[in-house]
């Protein structure tokens, strides 16, 4: 949480930028001391504005809160995930919204979610994309749809189910009914 900082001084102090005939005057430098004390979290904040923005030097607190504007949640259970997790994925983020129901970017959330490599998680489903110019080719996919997701780890009884089930439920694609495996590497 950002507060006031005791002891940082404002880049630009007030008192000197008043007329001369309040240079002695000790009420308006006490005034314009306490507002430089107020306002100099804010202009170093503001000052330091791209650092807060990228997810790579953000301040803790604000990498999951950069991570809700783009729809991309840190587990419940950990505002930061080990070795840079939720970093990682954040700054991927515009990457990843252009993904968003496709299985690769539900590998990613799952994978997230289950504390696991995305190397370790298969999804299954039911789409399909293709080109044709002529209008009555066959189209892609499976007729009914379906979303299958393996999840491999060396103890399943260690992954949260209720956590990994709400990363696909939040994920997928509405329509499409999903069903969860979890199995032992």
């Amino acid at each position: 949480m950002r507060g006031i900082v005791t002891g940082l001084p404002s880049p630009y102090p007030m008192g000197v930028r008043l007329p001369a005939m309040y240079a002695d005057d000790e009420l308006a430098q006490a005034i314009t001391a306490a507002c430089d004390e107020v306002l100099a979290p804010v202009l170093s904040v503001l000052d330091n504005l791209p650092s807060y923005l990228d997810p790579l030097l953000a301040p803790p607190d604000f990498v999951a809160w950069l991570g809700s504007w783009i729809a991309i949640e840190a587990p419940a259970s950990r505002s930061e995930l080990p070795d840079g997790r939720l970093r990682s994925a954040v700054a991927a983020g515009g990457g990843h919204l252009r993904r968003v129901g496709t299985p690769a970017a539900i590998a990613a959330e799952v994978a997230l979610a289950a504390s696991v490599p995305v190397e370790e998680v298969d999804v299954a489903d039911s789409g399909g994309v293709a080109w044709s110019q002529d209008p009555a080719a066959v189209l892609p996919g499976q007729q009914t749809p379906r979303l299958a997701v393996r999840i491999r780890v060396p103890d399943p009884a260690t992954v949260d189910m209720s956590e990994v089930e709400a990363a696909i439920a939040a994920v997928k694609p509405a329509h499409l009914p999903h069903t969860m495996t979890v199995v032992q590497r």
